[in-house]
């Protein structure tokens, strides 16, 4: 059956700074590897082609480009990042009436590759599918995965020559806060007004003006960053130019889910400091949000004013961060009628975990039944905590709904990839299956659940660029 996508672009007709037109550069050898057959019908799309996919085929519609935008890294300013190894192929309007953004990653150099090859071996592309899918299993706000495509061509890395491919990225937009800061550094004040101004049609179109776009961004980060710890997942990479304005969750390089809880966990290899660790992420948030706040800032002719007022939007989110966190929390404890008078009982929980090791998705997994106590070797302190808790009268129901019983281990896509570049999908194909309904009982998957023995640890995890 023929490919047919019902392209509708919206960023190509915004003016010719905000990216570069080009198309994605031909593969060796295109076979579709993964193909998401419920999001592609979701997305109006008839019929597949792993040409297109692969990029060595640009359909009828598309309007191939790569965006521009900077970032902060790890703290230090970089003036122009962009799409380094992507393409956006174009937009769609999907059956729910969203605008969706259909991009392809390892799509060749831009541009903005900065010596890179702007390739994708293998390992990240079924990495970012896997975790992005279970992502939105999850219920967390996440760009989606289309399509894995191999090339047929190797990828050279530090480790030698590697499998290509290509993945297909789904997201609400890519507008990052990065996109804001490149024009507000560059003083294109009218590009940024113009961007402002896309952005609130978009995705905000209740905000009022630049400070109203600032609220809205800094409430779905909250959320976002509360859904993200409340399943124990790390991102890695909070950088500026990988924190939407839609507060999707994008770019799962160095991420991973932890096993046993610690709040100083970090994966990313590039991580040295921690910046980024667990327990880092909502001050990390907030700081982001800083940083659009001083983009946004010079839309202004009275700076002063201007600054209080996003200073006061800055300032509120550590407290929404908190509200969001004992939501989440509160459920994971089967309280529906949270406050903060339980934020205590939350954290006492947490401690006990972080002492003994235990296991973060398990513990929460096994609270409501007598297993639970297995997690701890002190399990004394645990049942005095459970005698403090079950005072609270929690809904069993509630915690079924909010605490998955299968999450994506880290040792089990390292194994998955080291089968798929053997030529074996079966393990892909089994932690999809399974990660599609995270929050049911699933005994065929049982194996799945199991945290890694001391031999299976996987420490550190790559960007894979």
């Amino acid at each position: 059956m023929s490919l047919h996508i019902p392209f509708d672009n919206s960023y190509a007709t915004l003016p010719s700074g905000f990216f570069s037109r080009l198309d994605p550069t031909p593969v060796k050898d295109a076979q579709m590897l993964a193909w998401n057959e419920k999001l592609a019908a979701e997305l109006g799309i008839e019929g597949t082609d792993p040409t297109v996919f692969a990029g060595s085929r640009v359909p009828d519609g598309a309007a191939p480009l790569a965006q521009l935008y900077a970032g902060h890294q790890f703290g230090s300013y970089n003036p122009q990042l962009g799409d380094g190894r992507a393409i956006l192929l174009g937009e769609v309007v999907d059956t729910h009436g969203e605008r969706r953004d259909i991009q392809l990653k390892g799509s060749g150099p831009t541009p903005y590759s900065r010596m890179g090859d702007g390739r994708a071996w293998l390992g990240p592309v079924l990495r970012e599918y896997v975790v992005s899918e279970a992502m939105h299993a999850l219920g967390i706000p996440t760009t989606r995965a289309l399509a894995a495509v191999a090339t047929g061509e190797p990828v050279y890395r530090e480790q030698g020559a590697l499998p290509g491919a290509v993945l297909t990225r789904v997201a609400s937009s890519h507008l990052r806060v990065g996109t804001f800061q490149i024009f507000a550094h560059r003083g294109q004040i009218d590009e940024l007004r113009t961007l402002a101004d896309y952005a609130i049609a978009r995705h905000h179109p209740d905000a009022d003006g630049p400070m109203g776009l600032l609220s809205a961004v800094c409430a779905a980060q909250a959320e976002l960053v509360a859904g993200w710890m409340s399943v124990g997942f790390i991102h890695g990479v909070m950088n500026t130019d990988n924190c939407t304005i839609s507060g999707e969750t994008i770019d799962y390089g160095p991420c991973a889910f932890m096993d046993a809880f610690h709040e100083g966990r970090v994966f990313s290899s590039i991580d040295q400091m921690g910046r980024y660790a667990f327990g880092n992420q909502p001050r990390i948030a907030v700081w982001n949000m800083a940083q659009l706040a001083t983009a946004l800032i010079q839309l202004f002719d009275d700076k002063d004013q201007a600054v209080k007022d996003a200073t006061a939007i800055v300032h509120a989110m550590p407290q929404q961060l908190e509200d969001a966190w004992l939501h989440r929390f509160g459920a994971k404890l089967g309280l529906a009628d949270v406050t903060a008078d339980d934020q205590p009982l939350i954290e006492d929980l947490l401690n006990l975990m972080q002492a003994d090791g235990a296991d973060f998705t398990n513990t929460f997994a096994a609270l409501h039944t007598d297993a639970a106590r297995d997690q701890f070797t002190d399990r004394d302190a645990f049942d005095t905590w459970a005698q403090r808790w079950s005072q609270r009268g929690p809904a069993v129901d509630l915690m079924q709904r909010t605490n998955p019983r299968i999450i994506p281990r880290n040792h089990r896509i390292e194994t998955m990839i080291e089968a798929a570049v053997s030529g074996d999908m079966v393990p892909f194909e089994r932690l999809m299956s399974a990660l599609a309904t995270p929050y049911d009982v699933h005994s065929d998957f049982d194996d799945l659940r199991r945290p890694p023995t001391q031999a299976e640890i996987v420490p550190a995890t790559f960007c894979g660029t």
